[in-house]
């Protein structure tokens, strides 16, 4: 599948340089002779699709789900990573409609459905074939998806499903955003393709039924958020829908899920993003949520960044024996595979900052500590000292990729948007909230049932008697840094829950209405029809 995009990138890159000069002729224009009649040739049309969903869903996209919340915190360093504000501001939950992500995302998610709406405009006018209607579903669902992640954001946005687009289109609310989500995910199910065994590598990080039952198992969870009305029963029917195939199954190595070299092999994995560290970039997570001083140790480039890391709060979440996810972060002395220590040759006043005594060379073994003390007299900021550098536990859930390159800093470990244990874990809670248990493959699948399955592959207790909060922690310690943070906080009414850093004089806006971020003022310029969310400026 990989190899796929990159063909569609290379074509796109063709296609984008013949429209350099305009008195050339067009060699790229589809007319009757060659509209797309095959699959192949369908799939070339679609591929940048998936370029323009890779491009922004681990960086910026990542940012506004997870700095926003307790999982991933990036403060300052000196002044270093400060980047006007933007972090600390989703820390705070201070963002404005000028916010860098903000505008960013929305125009990422809108470009996504507007080449959506573009391919379905070109595919209408194509001949009949076999490949029309599933290439029409394809596309259908990701616009689906686009609109998933800008409904999850920004709450109230304009519906749009033509191209081109005659008249500027005006806010619709969210819960009629929610019903169009809906309603064309059921109408394209039957087209969508179904996971098989020899089928698998092809339609990897493409829709199948299973993405359109996962996405749909997702709105139903959130629907009293969304729309003020619960439909848990129907986010257990979706889940079951996947489950009943037999087709996904939880991989016996959680590692190997997030790892450089994953892919269709991982049995688990409903709908990923697939990344290559040089020929699909994007993927920046393990870029600052490493450390440059362990670099050597996994043999990638020194140049990483020391930025991004989590909170102890959230850390002390880990907190089930045995629990391999555990393992996941990185704290404590560090130590080389061979179990010699990390050390490096430095000055006292270097290593600390605040060293009283005179600048003397020392020898310092690599430390990751919990806390985030801020520093006097800078907003948000812990100080660039080594010992500064070193605040905040690591995480190694996205391993390091040897293939990256120094000057790209980009990950080839593909990231998942949904799989099995999330599916497992949301119909759990949905029966936590008062949906039945329901008997998939002759297994009566109670709460606990759910949960426990999820626990034994990491090595961790069953559960029993799991409590709704619990649960949040359940899926804190599977889902981290999979961009669903802040989707579950708001959905369990803790999004406002403050988590302060030591010596930070900030505080975080505990207004409800940061449970979505606001319309861009640079859209609002651009189209008078878009309204502002509430509690933003009018």
């Amino acid at each position: 599948m990989k190899q796929i995009i990159i063909i569609h990138i290379v074509l796109l890159t063709i296609l984008t340089a013949g429209c350099r000069k305009l008195d050339v002729t067009v060699e790229s224009q589809y007319v009757a002779d060659n509209f797309p009649t095959t699959p192949a040739a369908y799939a070339a049309a679609i591929g940048p699709l998936y370029t323009q969903l890779s491009s922004k869903y681990s960086i910026e996209y990542f940012r506004m789900q997870e700095l926003s919340t307790d999982e991933a915190i990036l403060p300052a360093r000196d002044g270093n990573y400060d980047d006007g504000g933007q972090y600390r501001q989703h820390h705070h939950h201070t963002w404005t409609p000028d916010h860098t992500n903000v505008i960013d995302v929305w125009q990422w998610g809108f470009g996504g459905i507007s080449a959506c709406n573009r391919l379905l405009n070109l595919f209408s006018n194509s001949p009949e074939s076999p490949a029309k209607a599933p290439a029409l579903a394809e596309v259908k669902a990701m616009r689906a998806l686009f609109y998933f992640f800008m409904l999850d954001l920004y709450g109230n946005v304009p519906v749009i499903d033509t191209f081109p687009v005659v008249k500027l289109p005006g806010t619709q609310p969210r819960a009629k955003v929610f019903e169009f989500i809906e309603k064309e995910l059921k109408a394209v199910l039957p087209q969508l393709p179904a996971k098989t065994a020899t089928n698998a590598a092809e339609l990897y990080g493409r829709p199948t039924k299973a993405m359109a039952y996962a996405l749909l198992q997702k709105l139903y969870i959130n629907a009293a958020v969304y729309t003020g009305t619960p439909r848990y029963a129907e986010s257990v029917a979706m889940a079951d829908s996947i489950l009943k195939t037999n087709m996904y199954s939880l991989d016996a190595s959680f590692a190997a899920v997030f790892a450089p070299d994953n892919g269709p092999q991982i049995k688990e994995t409903i709908f990923a993003i697939p990344y290559d560290a040089l020929l699909i970039p994007g993927h920046q997570i393990t870029r600052h949520g490493l450390h440059p001083f362990l670099c050597p140790k996994f043999g990638v480039p020194t140049n990483m960044s020391i930025s991004m890391s989590t909170t102890p709060e959230f850390y002390a979440r880990f907190n089930l024996p045995n629990d391999f996810r555990t393992t996941t972060w990185i704290v404590g002395k560090q130590y080389n595979f061979d179990g010699t220590p990390i050390l490096m040759p430095t000055k006292t006043k270097t290593l600390d900052a605040t060293y009283p005594g005179p600048d003397k060379d020392t020898i310092w073994q690599v430390e990751i500590t919990p806390n985030l003390t801020m520093i006097p007299g800078k907003p948000f900021d812990v100080g660039n000292d080594l010992l500064a550098k070193c605040k905040g536990i690591r995480s190694l859930k996205y391993y390091p990729d040897k293939n990256i390159l120094a000057s790209l800093r980009n990950n080839g470990n593909d990231v998942p948007v949904f799989r099995l244990a999330d599916v497992m874990l949301l119909k759990a809670e949905a029966i936590l909230r008062g949906a039945a248990a329901t008997i998939v493959n002759g297994e009566l699948q109670t709460t606990d049932v759910l949960v426990t399955k999820v626990r034994l592959r990491v090595g961790a207790p069953p559960a029993a008697g799991i409590t709704l909060d619990q649960l949040l922690d359940e899926r804190a310690r599977e889902m981290y840094w999979e961009s669903w943070r802040r989707n579950d906080l708001i959905r369990f009414g803790q999004f406002e829950k403050e988590y302060p850093i030591p010596g930070d004089v900030l505080t975080m806006n505990k207004d409800i209405t940061r449970r979505i971020f606001p319309v861009p003022s640079t859209e609002r310029k651009l189209n008078p029809g878009l309204e502002q969310n509430p509690g933003y400026p009018q």
